[in-house]
C-alpha cells in the first residue's frame, strides 16, 4: 500500500507539501501542485479515508435515508437511490445507505458522530418526525419528498399534486364522468406519506372543479386484494368508465381482473397510471401514464447538497422547494367512455 511519504519522496517534496496539495488548506504553486498529482496517479496512491476525515473535518460521506418498507414498491425508490449514489460519486462523494425505519435516532447517529456530513432522506411524510431533527441540528440536508410545513428546508420532488390533476383533466376531456383511484396501500395514507397524500388532493380538488364523480380506494396490490378492491368499486359505483392506478403492484392484476371480467381497455374502459415509464409501456396494455422521473429526482436532490455544501447562499443550494413539472404520456389505456358504461 503506497504512503503519503512515498508520494513525497516520488514529487520530490516534503510530506506536509504533498497533504496541503490533498486537503487545499495552503495554496501550493501550480508546477508542483501538478508534480504531485503526477506522483499520486502514478504510484496509485489512495488517502486513508479516516485520517482524511479527520484532517479536513469532512468525510466525503453523504447519509441517504430510505426506509424500505414492505408496502412501497421498492424499485422505484433504488432507482432514485442509485442515481443519488452515481451523482453523489461524480461530485467525489460517497453514500452511506440507511435502509431501516429508525427514523430521529438514525439521524442522530449519523449526524452527530460525523459519520455523514449531510443527508438525504426519501419516503418523505407529511409530519415527518425526522424534520425537528433537521431543523435542530441543521446538517445540511434535501429531502427527496415535501412535507407539510417545508419552511427552511431544502425539497425537490414531482409535483404530485399536478400529477393528479393531469389525470382527471385527460380522463374528463375524453368524457368520462365517473372515475375510481386504485390507490397505494393502507399503510401509506395511515403514515400520510407525502407523494400518495398529495396526488389524492390533486385528483379530488380537480373532480370537484370538473364536476366528475371520483372514488378513491385503497389497495395492499396483488391479485386477490385488487380482485377485492375492483368488487367493491363496480358494486358501488357501477357507472365507473375510467381507472386511475397509483399502486405499481396493482397494474397487472387490474388489467387482467377486467379482461376476465369481458371489460375491454379501453373501449369499455380507461386505466391511467401514475408510475414509472416502464412498468406503463410493458404492461400487457400500454398504460397511458405519468411517470415518476426517478433518476432526475436523484440527481437533483445531490446538486442541490453539493450546492449547500459548497455554501452557495443562492440558487440550487438554497433553502426551498422545486417541484418538477409532471408529463402525461398517452398510450393504448385510454379513450372515450363507451355509449353506456358498462352497468347502467
Amino acid at each position: 500500500m503506497v504512503t503519503l511519504a512515498e508520494v513525497a519522496r516520488h514529487a520530490g517534496v516534503s510530506a506536509s507539501t504533498v497533504s496541503y496539495v490533498l486537503s487545499g488548506k495552503r495554496p501550493i504553486s501550480a508546477v508542483t501542485r501538478q508534480r504531485v498529482r503526477a506522483s499520486i496517479e502514478r504510484l496509485g496512491y489512495q488517502p486513508h479515508a479516516g485520517a482524511r476525515a479527520l484532517a479536513s473535518s469532512r468525510s466525503r460521506i453523504i447519509a441517504l435515508m430510505v426506509p424500505l418498507r414492505t408496502d412501497m414498491y421498492v424499485p422505484v425508490m433504488l432507482e432514485i437511490a442509485v442515481a443519488v449514489a452515481t451523482a453523489a460519486r461524480a461530485h467525489g462523494y460517497d453514500v452511506l445507505l440507511l435502509t431501516g425505519e429508525e427514523g430521529p435516532s438514525a439521524l442522530r447517529r449519523v449526524t452527530g458522530s460525523g459519520l455523514a456530513e449531510a443527508v438525504i432522506l426519501m419516503d418523505v411524510q407529511l409530519d415527518d418526525e425526522r424534520l425537528p431533527v433537521l431543523r435542530a441540528a441543521g446538517p445540511p440536508a434535501v429531502l427527496v419528498g415535501l412535507p407539510a410545513d417545508p419552511a427552511g428546508l431544502n425539497c425537490v420532488d414531482l409535483d404530485f399534486r399536478a400529477a393528479g390533476e393531469l389525470c382527471v383533466d385527460h380522463l374528463a376531456g375524453l368524457g368520462h364522468r365517473e372515475i375510481a383511484v386504485i390507490g397505494e396501500s393502507p399503510g401509506v395514507y395511515a403514515r400520510h406519506t407525502g407523494f400518495a397524500e398529495r396526488t389524492l388532493r390533486g385528483l379530488r380538488s380537480r373532480a370537484a372543479e370538473l364536476d366528475v364523480r371520483l372514488l378513491h380506494r385503497p389497495c395492499e396490490g396483488g391479485h386477490d386484494a385488487v380482485a377485492g378492491v375492483l368488487a367493491r368499486v363496480c358494486d358501488e359505483r357501477p357507472g365507473v368508465s375510467a381507472f386511475v392506478v397509483q399502486n405499481e403492484t396493482a397494474v397487472e392484476p387490474l388489467l387482467a381482473l377486467l379482461r376476465r371480467t369481458g371489460r375491454a381497455v379501453p373501449e369499455d374502459v380507461s386505466v391511467v397510471a401514475v408510475c414509472a415509464d416502464q412498468i406503463a409501456a410493458q404492461a400487457s396494455v400500454a398504460l397511458t401514464s405519468v411517470a415518476i422521473p426517478a433518476q432526475e429526482l436523484g440527481r437533483r436532490a445531490v446538486e442541490r447538497l453539493i450546492a449547500r455544501l459548497a455554501g452557495r447562499p443562492d440558487g440550487e443550494g438554497a433553502a426551498g422547494v422545486e417541484l418538477l413539472t409532471p408529463v402525461l404520456t398517452v398510450r393504448d389505456s385510454s379513450g372515450p367512455p363507451p355509449p353506456r358504461a358498462p352497468g347502467n
